[in-house]
């Protein structure tokens, strides 16, 4: 056979396997139907699995080793390569694929195709982008990695690639939120509040820092507006996730108090965390539940 008879053949398999690989939009729009159809549930199909993971395009191998881990039982998503702050590029291919699945679970006259090209060519804030993925990373932990414990976590802050105070922000407001709603049942169904259950919950919160959570107080970041309830319109960042926080900073304290634990734990919290932080009370709807406690002490 002569080289040109070679050079023929190579041409023709390269220009099968080319015909066959995946666009980037046609990987997308598969990603997102994957992600909306396993997202929930405990245990994801691997069929599903195995077709994301197969006909990667280069451009999204780490878009889809993200979605992937979000779909995996005993994922590693509480660890470093996961925790760390992805590109911009790939933070915006994440939230691409999550504001997708959105569209295809609503009657509405944007096709799916239509609504994938707005959302790619749409300019996005980079705070949006990050809170999108802590979002999605802490849900997918709380739907996968079941019973709840992250007791041996020790999020590391300054080593996730943030690039700025607001990004940390994002992350540690989006992780409370997440622990929050381990102890939300507990503290707002029964009448009074299992303040034991919800006390051995807490009992398995991460570290933050290599401390415990409430002593995380880097706060003070710029407010910012985002579109939190679509039936609401766009609202404060820190006024939504932060008047979550001193929610479980309140519970926290209560389940100290109930169930007698050492007074040190009490004040530790009560003192070290932002439950003082007065000129931070803007943000919340417990104003004047703070302002008592203190001005009883």
């Amino acid at each position: 056979m002569t080289l040109k008879s070679k050079l023929t053949i190579l041409t023709i398999c390269l220009s099968f396997l080319t015909f066959g690989q995946m666009t980037e939009k046609e990987k997308l729009m598969q990603l997102a139907q994957v992600y909306k159809n396993n997202m929930f549930i405990g245990k994801s199909d691997k069929a599903d699995l195995k077709k994301i993971n197969t006909d990667v395009p280069e451009s999204l191998k780490s878009a889809t080793d993200f979605i992937t881990q979000t779909l995996t039982t005993k994922s590693k998503l509480m660890t470093p390569a996961y925790l760390s702050r992805p590109t911009d590029a790939v933070l915006k291919q994440i939230f691409v694929i999550r504001e997708l699945q959105f569209n295809m679970r609503k009657e509405t006259t944007v096709g799916n195709e239509k609504f994938l090209d707005s959302i790619l060519n749409a300019d996005i804030a980079m705070n949006e982008l990050v809170d999108s993925y802590y979002d999605m990373l802490f849900i997918a932990d709380g739907n996968k990695n079941k019973p709840f414990n992250l007791s041996k976590v020790n999020f590391q802050i300054e080593d996730y690639n943030f690039k700025n105070e607001t990004e940390k922000g994002i992350f540690f407001l989006q992780a409370a939120d997440y622990c929050g709603t381990m102890i939300w049942g507990f503290m707002n169904i029964p009448d009074p509040p299992n303040t034991k259950k919800a006390l051995e919950l807490m009992k398995l919160y991460p570290k933050v820092n290599g401390k415990p959570y409430y002593l995380f107080t880097d706060l003070y970041f710029p407010d910012f507006e985002l579109l939190i309830d679509e039936d609401k319109g766009p609202q404060s960042y820190k006024s939504f996730y932060l008047n979550k926080y001193y929610e479980l900073l309140l519970s926290h304290l209560l389940c100290l108090i109930e169930e007698k634990s050492s007074k040190d734990q009490a004040s530790d919290l009560m003192f070290n965390s932002i439950l003082r932080a007065e000129n931070l009370y803007k943000y919340t709807e417990l104003k004047e539940v703070l302002e008592g406690i203190f001005k009883e002490q």
